[in-house]
C-alpha cells in the first residue's frame, strides 16, 4: 500500500477502503517514516478536510484510531458504566456536578478526561486546583476506586488512541481542526477506547463552541451518534448553548467552587439545569430510569440529601485531595488581587462573545496558550450577569481574581469588550437545542 495513492484517491473525492484508512492510522500511531512522513499525513488530513468522508469512512477511521492503542477494560466494575463528554465550553463544570450525582444514583462513572488548551477549560486542571489531588492513577487504583466509591475522574493514559495524538497535533498547526469527520473521529475514538458501556455527549453551539452554528453542531452530534451506533455503543448527543458561559465562575479553582456551591444547594441556574439534563440521560442509558423526568427526580433527590456532595468528597479523598474544600471553599487557591467591578452604565445585556471571555481568562493565567504552560489555579472571574439581564450603574458586573492590578485592568477591558450592552431587552438563549439518538433528532428550545 502506498500513502501517495491514498492521498490521491481522497484528493479526487473517492471513498477510502477500511484497509487504506488502517494504513494511514498505523502510520500516525507508529511514526513509521517508511509508511508516511508527517507532511504526507498532513496532505491526507487536508484532503479529508476538503473532500469530507462518508459515515462508513468516518466510523472506520474512529475504530482504527481506537484500536491504535490500549482499550480500557472496565468489566471488573459491576453495572452499566456511562461516560459523558463535552465538546468544550467556558464555565462548563458539569462533570464535577453530574459525575458524583450519577454515582450517588447507583451508576458507576469511570471517566478519563483531558486538559484545557485554548479558550476552554479542562476538567483535569480544575481538579488539580484542589490541594493534593492527583489525576494520575494506575489502572488498578482507578478500577478499585470506581468499585468502592462509584466515581473516578483521571487523566487519559498515554497509550489511549495514540494515533489521535499525532493527528490532532498536525491538525492544530495546519488549519484542519474544523473538519467534521476529523472532529467526530477524534472525540469518539478516545471515548470508545475509555471502555464505558454507553456515552452521553454534550455538543456545544454558539460563540464559545468549536461548532458555532446550530446546524453544524447538530451535524456533528449526528455524526458521533452514528459512529457509536455502528460501533455497537448506545450514544445520546445533546446540543446545548454556549452563547454565554454556562456557569457564573470561569477559572480552575473558581469553577470547583461553583460545582461545590451547586452540589451544596447554594446555587441554581444554567449550570445545574444542564448537569441535570445530561445526568438524566446517563441514568436512562444505564437502565436506572425510563424517562428523563424520572432521572431528573433521582438526581434532585441526590442533591437534596447531600449524597452527591458526599460522593465528590469521597472521590477527592481517594485521589489524595483535601475533602474539606467541600465544606470550606476558602481552602481552594486564592488570588493575589480580587476586584469587584460595577456596570457603570444602564441597559440590557444583549450578547456575549464567549470565546473572547474564555481567552480573557486564559490571558489571566487560567488557561494555556501552549501545552507546556503552567497555570495559576486561583485566577479567573465571576460573571453574574446573563444575556437579557437589566443593568444599572451600580449592578455588580464582574469580580476579577488576578495575579496583579495590571492583569486585572487588562481582564476588565477584555471582558467589557466581549459583552454587548444596549437599550433593548433580548430573550435569553435556550439552554438546550436538540437531542440526537440513533432513532432520530428532537428539536427543543
Amino acid at each position: 500500500m502506498n500513502i501517495v495513492e491514498i492521498i490521491t484517491k481522497k484528493k479526487l473525492g473517492q471513498e477510502l477502503s477500511r484497509e487504506e484508512i488502517g494504513y494511514f492510522v498505523r502510520a500516525a500511531a507508529t511514526h513509521d517514516r517508511t509508511m508516511a512522513e508527517d507532511y504526507q499525513l498532513t496532505a491526507l488530513l487536508m484532503a479529508i478536510r476538503l473532500q469530507g468522508m462518508t459515515a462508513r469512512e468516518t466510523t472506520d477511521l474512529t475504530l482504527a484510531m481506537r484500536d491504535s492503542g490500549d482499550v480500557a477494560d472496565l468489566s471488573s466494575i459491576p453495572g452499566v458504566k456511562v461516560d459523558k463528554h463535552s465538546t468544550g465550553g467556558v464555565g462548563d463544570t458539569t462533570t464535577l456536578i453530574l459525575a458524583p450525582l450519577v454515582a450517588a444514583c447507583g451508576v458507576p462513572v469511570a471517566k478519563m478526561s483531558g486538559r484545557g488548551l485554548g479558550h476552554t477549560g479542562g476538567t483535569l486542571d480544575k481538579l488539580e486546583s484542589i490541594p493534593g489531588l492527583s489525576v494520575e492513577e494506575s489502572e488498578e487504583q482507578f478500577l478499585r476506586q470506581v468499585r468502592e466509591v462509584g466515581v473516578a475522574v483521571i487523566g487519559q493514559t498515554g497509550s489511549l488512541a495514540p494515533a489521535d495524538k499525532t493527528l490532532y497535533a498536525l491538525r492544530d498547526v495546519t488549519s484542519t481542526v474544523d473538519s467534521l469527520p476529523l472532529i467526530a473521529s477524534s472525540i469518539m475514538s478516545k471515548k470508545l477506547a475509555a471502555g464505558s458501556d454507553a456515552i452521553v455527549l454534550d455538543v456545544k453551539t454558539g460563540s464559545g463552541a468549536i461548532m458555532q452554528t446550530l446546524e453544524g453542531s447538530i451535524e456533528l452530534a449526528k455524526a458521533m451518534v452514528d459512529i457509536g451506533t455502528l460501533a455497537g455503543k448506545p450514544v445520546v448527543a445533546i446540543v446545548t448553548g454556549m452563547e454565554q458561559p454556562l456557569g457564573t465562575h470561569v477559572g480552575n479553582a473558581l469553577e470547583v467552587k461553583d460545582a461545590i456551591d451547586v452540589l451544596s444547594g447554594r446555587t441554581k441556574g444554567a449550570l445545574l439545569e444542564v448537569s441535570l439534563l445530561l445526568g438524566s440521560h446517563m441514568l436512562m442509558l444505564a437502565g436506572r430510569c425510563a424517562t428523563p423526568e424520572e432521572g431528573r427526580a433521582m438526581l434532585e433527590s441526590a442533591l437534596r440529601t447531600g449524597s452527591g456532595l458526599s460522593r465528590l468528597k469521597a472521590m477527592i479523598e481517594c485521589q489524595g485531595g483535601d475533602p474539606r474544600v467541600c465544606d470550606d471553599v476558602s481552602l481552594l487557591p486564592q488570588p493575589a488581587v480580587r476586584r469587584e467591578v460595577r456596570a457603570g452604565c444602564t441597559g440590557y445585556v444583549q450578547a456575549m462573545d464567549t470565546m473572547a471571555l474564555g481567552l480573557a481568562a486564559q490571558a489571566m493565567g487560567a488557561g494555556r496558550i501552549r501545552k507546556s504552560d503552567a497555570l495559576d489555579y486561583s485566577v479567573g472571574f465571576i460573571l453574574p450577569v446573563r444575556i437579557g439581564d437589566r443593568l444599572e450603574e451600580d449592578t455588580s458586573f464582574v469580580t476579577l481574581c488576578a495575579r496583579s492590578e495590571e492583569e486585572a485592568d487588562r481582564a476588565e477591558a477584555a471582558i467589557r469588550a466581549a459583552i454587548t450592552i444596549g437599550p433593548e431587552q433580548v430573550a435569553a438563549p435556550p439552554l438546550c437545542y436538540a437531542i440526537v439518538t440513533k432513532d432520530g433528532m428532537q428539536r427543543l428550545g
